[in-house]
């Protein structure tokens, strides 16, 4: 959405994009050149301008480097996650150095969305998600020059670039396919689960044919290089229309000036998004050595991580559509909250008696996700209520998630077993379904 104040030809002034920024020069008439008393003929309006403020085009391609960008968002923590015991074994690390490593893109996702919105103020979102992708690909690479310090800092430094577009994609969603918000934010995380659940599945099986795995999680830089490129060509700023209101006319609504942060509802989906951060990250983490600690073979840990993942597909293709067509999504909170408990209470009572009933469980439930997004856009009135709301809800969501890999790992340490750890998970899955219900209640911050 864009508010174009007409200025004088030449006056290059402008009132820009989301978050909307400036002001209007005001201009005052010199006394030796008045005009008379007739009123003078109308300026013309100045055309169309292009800017960094303005929207993305709405564009097929942009959609598809949305989709593509959105693959890239996972692979870098579940290529990892499928090949811990050998990444820790080849290193020396200790449990709490793997359990500092789980919990690393969940604080890096954190720290650097308060960024976000600023970078794409700043460098507009094409430039800002471009260089997110560029940030992402190095870290890719640089972590596995080395050993585990390095490793760390280059997760780190992939999941800034990450963190970057976890915020700005949806927005550009909103701002660039206003009509299709609930279908785009289906395609972008349908995306994003295919890449989780092709980075696990495949890391494996490239450790195998290349000799390391080092050179298997390396090798997913070469897909955020394909992104990237699609999204240098995709992602272009509309124009901004500079249209002088006409007289009488009703001036638009003020921006919000409110923070975000004084509204309840915004803590409430905050806390929300954390905790459905929280189990995917942990089962992200930990689903395949849990699965191995119980006698399942690597490659077959890591496919049903995979399959955890790949669930997201179809139903991440759903729920956001149905959420939208529906004034409250509570009942679709409790309904997938309800599948992740049962999953999570059968993989800790009986974890080789059905395992693959109990990956289903989690990986329909986990799809909390796209529900999650869907609500950000649906409890706010304007894209730049919806920046806000989402770096809000991702940077101290991803923070409070921050503590579920690490504290489920540290626990497994100290008991000797994954059973208490996968009951405190399923208590955290019984709060997340009370303030999913109440972000669920159709209304506006």
């Amino acid at each position: 959405m864009s508010v174009h104040i007409a200025t004088d030809p030449g006056d290059d002034a402008t009132v820009g994009t989301h978050p909307v920024t400036g002001a209007a020069d005001q201009t005052t008439a010199d006394p030796t050149t008045a005009a008379p008393a007739t009123a003078p003929p109308a300026e013309p309006a100045p055309g169309p301008r292009q800017g960094r403020g303005a929207a993305l085009v709405g564009s097929t391609l942009l959609a598809v480097g949305v989709a593509l960008a959105a693959a890239n968002l996972r692979p870098a923590v579940t290529s990892l996650a499928s090949v811990l015991g050998d990444v820790r074994a080849s290193l020396g690390a200790t449990t709490a150095w793997t359990s500092l490593l789980t919990a690393v893109p969940t604080v890096c996702f954190g720290v650097a969305a308060f960024a976000a919105p600023w970078l794409g103020r700043r460098f507009g979102m094409a430039r800002a998600v471009g260089a997110s992708l560029v940030v992402l690909t190095l870290g890719l690479v640089l972590r596995v020059l080395d050993g585990p310090a390095v490793l760390l800092g280059g997760t780190f430094t992939a999941c800034a670039g990450i963190a970057v577009c976890n915020v700005l994609i949806p927005v550009v969603v909103k701002e660039s396919f206003p009509d299709k918000v609930g279908f785009l934010t289906g395609v972008y995380t349908a995306a994003l689960a295919a890449g989780a659940a092709v980075g696990a599945a495949l890391t494996p099986t490239l450790e195998t044919v290349l000799g390391s795995w080092q050179l298997a999680a390396a090798t997913w830089a070469l897909l955020s290089t394909a992104a990237l490129l699609v999204w240098s060509a995709s992602a272009r700023h509309g124009a901004a229309p500079a249209v002088a209101p006409a007289h009488g006319a009703r001036p638009a609504a003020p921006a919000r000036r409110t923070s975000v942060l004084r509204s309840p509802l915004a803590w409430v989906i905050t806390v929300f998004f954390g905790l459905q951060s929280l189990l995917a990250y942990t089962v992200m983490g930990w689903l395949p050595q849990i699965m191995a600690d119980s006698g399942v073979d690597r490659t077959t840990a890591g496919m049903l991580l995979a399959i955890t993942m790949v669930l997201g597909v179809p139903v991440s293709l759903v729920v956001p559509p149905l959420a939208t067509r529906w004034g409250s999504q509570s009942w679709l909170v409790v309904l997938l909250g309800s599948l992740s408990i049962a999953g999570i209470l059968g993989l800790a009572i009986a974890p080789v008696a059905a395992p693959g009933l109990w990956v289903v469980l989690i990986g329909t439930g986990m799809c909390v996700f796209p529900l999650a997004l869907v609500i950000i856009s649906l409890r706010t009135a304007t894209a730049a209520d919806t920046a806000n709301l989402s770096a809000m809800a991702q940077s101290i969501g991803y923070l409070i998630s921050a503590a579920g890999p690490f504290a489920f790992g540290v626990l497994r340490d100290v008991t000797g077993a994954w059973t208490v750890s996968m009951y405190v998970l399923a208590g955290v899955l019984v709060a997340l379904i009370a303030l999913g219900v109440i972000a669920g209640r159709p209304r506006t911050l």
